[in-house]
């Protein structure tokens, strides 16, 4: 009894000090028999919120026993002061908007009714729309709407804070989850982290709030529940369950003893469970940032998970659930849903999410050689083009991303375009954008080279412009502003291994890899042990003989074919196609060895004319790629509508999608840095992308495919719809 009563002078010591001008009184209160929050608050002329807020350790009507002390804040009004009115004030002009919302007035709007639909005061919408203190609000008129940092109306004024040091495999998304605050306010206390990428290093400090339960107003309490005894359950059984000593149980119990033991149906307290869980970060967990407007039926229903589930590894959700606040979800819902850093995406329509206020502005660097090309001689210069890769290819990539213009204009959005001949020239780039004034450009597309993309990465780094690589997938150099188009060869790799290992039972695995591509060797050896390898002659023919005798009759042979030699692809097929007894023609009774073939590297050698569309048939060919046989109808009529029936090459087709998602993505926010962070696959004619941050490295384009020849056409494997491909 008088430990409860010197916590209970602590307590009110604290609360006091904590709220000296409130002049508020408050009352203790033990709980009688029968009484609730409801009761007791009617009785006190309180709300029933104001007793929760007082006693933290009271959840809900249920932790309210018999002989529990509460504390009762009662009303009262505090006292005017006219200082402390005006030093509110200077302290509410120190808090700045994070950003502004664009309000166009609509008819029959009011002061009062904007500053109720933004939760805003008339001081501050005025602050910062000054002309209404001399105009009155009118139809039409554009105003900006101050977004200011959520703010907890409980919370103290003067927060205690900490310096936390970020640990390895942690996000900004699993940090605030810990200390139960927005991402917002996590760089509202710490403005040095970059606003553009996601980016925390191991060891890096933050600044943050103390957790509450550091404080003596919110010590930890035990948690309890009530537990209805099921049929066979034993004192024993119980304990272990909830892993709470038997005799425990009974001293918070004492009816089990004067009841002779455990009774079917008996109500007895326990001890809440606690979470086992191990760090809150990437290893264990995803998140999710809840948006405004969200309800929990609808969060459980995205998320694909129930709702005690997501109570229980969220605790917080108790207290309500807030735009800002970052949920906790197990890893393993990583594979139902979009992640990108570990963080859950939205599902978003980039079509029906177009602001149309918004205007892009591109810049296209490509290489169209106009200082070789001498347009008055016709035939020498449709030569030329022919016989020149970069030429070809900007002028295939520029006619597509063209009709990407013509589309996007016809959703309503308006591009401001300029378009420059790098001559594929390093010196010549940087002369461009000496001329050039990059202000308010929001993205250059190109150039095509590495010295020139270097170049141009370095000269637009300066004021923030991303630089998107048609056709590179890396670069020697650094460039954090940089977006690789190309996914790597690491990343079509894995994609590939991915695949197999999924559908891989008892097939016999056998890797012929000439030494130039020895990280593929290696990289399907880790994944797959038990595969043999095939010895390889000079870098150019197999070992004939030695070869033959790894093939299985009994299984399934799955050949990974590791080259960018031409006449080895060639000579290699033609041998797999005679051993495969399985090939279209063949007897029954010949039908005994079955031989696919497969590549994690799929280069120009593997189109090369020596090498036989009909044998890749047989063997169903498969690979991966970052591009697929063109499926979009409405494309192709478009381009062959402006180019005089000519069909696109797979260079038109890439032009297209890379400046579609550029110009889609710049309609929905005018931030590519921004947008990579919560847009995840979006999908075109050809070609999708799935841009990750690698922080100081640029971003990187993940999204490829897994193409197999089957009955002489290229097909996808497990093609899926996607919302951005089908409203184009």
């Amino acid at each position: 009894m008088k430990k409860q009563i010197l916590q209970l002078v602590f307590t009110m010591v604290f609360l006091l000090a904590m709220v000296p001008v409130s002049a508020q009184n408050y009352a203790t209160h033990a709980v009688k028999e029968g009484e609730t929050l409801k009761s007791i608050s009617q009785k006190y002329r309180v709300t029933p919120y104001s007793i929760l807020q007082a006693n933290k350790e009271i959840k809900s009507d249920s932790d309210v026993k018999e002989n529990t002390i509460l504390i009762i804040p009662l009303n009262g009004k505090p006292a005017e002061n006219k200082t402390e009115t005006k030093e509110e004030e200077q302290e509410e002009e120190k808090v700045k908007p994070i950003r502004f919302i664009r309000h166009r007035v609509r008819r029959k709007e009011t002061l009062f009714g904007l500053t109720q639909k933004y939760n805003i005061t008339e001081d501050q919408l005025k602050r910062y729309n000054t002309k209404l203190y001399s105009e009155t609000l009118g139809r039409r008129m554009i105003l900006q709407i101050p977004v200011f940092p959520e703010v907890d109306p409980d919370e103290e004024k003067e927060l205690d804070f900490e310096t936390y040091t970020v640990q390895p495999k942690e996000t900004r998304w699993s940090i605030a989850h810990k200390y139960g605050i927005s991402v917002d306010s996590l760089l509202v206390l710490n403005p040095e982290l970059d606003k553009n990428t996601n980016y925390l290093a191991a060891g890096q400090e933050l600044k943050l709030p103390r957790p509450k339960g550091d404080s003596l107003k919110e010590q930890k309490v035990e948690l309890f529940t009530s537990y209805t005894v099921p049929p066979k359950m034993t004192l024993y059984s119980l304990g272990r369950e909830y892993g709470v000593p038997t005799d425990s149980i009974v001293r918070l119990n004492p009816e089990i003893v004067k009841e002779g033991g455990l009774k079917v149906g008996m109500v007895v307290r326990l001890p809440k469970k606690k979470n086992k869980e191990g760090e809150v970060n990437t290893d264990n967990f995803i998140f999710y940032e809840v948006k405004p407007k969200q309800n929990i039926f609808r969060i459980t229903q995205n998320l694909k998970i129930t709702r005690d589930e997501l109570f229980r590894l969220n605790p917080a959700l108790e207290n309500g659930l807030k735009a800002g606040m970052v949920l906790k979800l197990p890893k393993e819902k990583a594979e139902e849903l979009e992640v990108k850093n570990a963080l859950v995406l939205d599902k978003i329509n980039l079509v029906d999410s177009i602001n149309v206020e918004n205007k892009p502005k591109l810049v296209f660097m490509l290489p169209f050689r106009l200082d070789k090309v001498n347009v008055a001689d016709t035939e020498k210069a449709e030569a030329l083009i022919k016989n020149r890769r970069d030429i070809a290819l900007s002028l295939g990539f520029y006619t597509g991303a063209m009709v990407a213009l013509d589309s996007i204009k016809k959703l309503g959005v308006s591009v401001d375009v300029k378009t420059y001949d790098t001559q594929l020239d390093q010196v010549k780039v940087k002369e461009i954008l000496f001329r050039e004034n990059l202000t308010g450009v929001d993205a250059i597309i190109g150039p095509l080279a590495a010295g020139p993309l270097d170049e141009a990465a370095v000269q637009a780094s300066a004021k923030n412009i991303p630089v998107i690589a048609p056709i590179a997938s890396d670069s020697k150099l650094s460039h954090g502003n940089v977006f690789y188009s190309i996914p790597r060869d690491v990343v079509l790799r894995d994609k590939m291994l991915s695949h197999m290992e999924k559908i891989h039972k008892n097939e016999n695995i056998i890797i012929i890899a000439d030494s130039t591509h020895q990280v593929a060797h290696d990289s399907i050896l880790s994944k797959f042990p038990a595969a043999q390898i095939a010895k390889v002659i000079d870098n150019k023919s197999l070992h004939l003989d030695e070869f033959l005798v790894k093939l299985s009759e009994d299984k399934e042979n799955w050949v990974f074919l590791e080259t960018d030699q031409p006449n080895m692809v060639a000579s290699v097929t033609s041998i797999l196609n005679s051993a495969n007894t399985s090939s279209v023609g063949a007897s029954e009774e010949t039908k005994k060895i079955k031989v696919r073939m497969f590549t994690t590297s799929y280069n120009d050698a593997f189109d090369d004319e020596a090498v036989s569309r009909t044998h890749l048939s047989n063997l169903k060919f498969t690979y991966p790629s970052f591009y697929r046989v063109s499926g979009n109808d409405a494309f192709t009529r478009a381009y062959m509508k402006k180019y005089n029936g000519n069909l696109p090459d797979r260079y038109a087709v890439r032009g297209f999608d890379v400046t579609m998602d550029i110009l889609l993505k710049l309609a929905y926010k005018k931030n590519l840095f921004e947008t990579s962070k919560y847009i995840g696959l979006t999908e075109y004619a050809g070609n999708g992308f799935d841009y990750f941050n690698d922080w100081t490295s640029g971003y990187f384009n993940r999204a490829c495919y897994i193409m197999q020849y089957d009955d002489l056409t290229l097909k996808e494997v497990e093609p899926k719809k996607n919302d951005v491909k089908s409203n184009l």
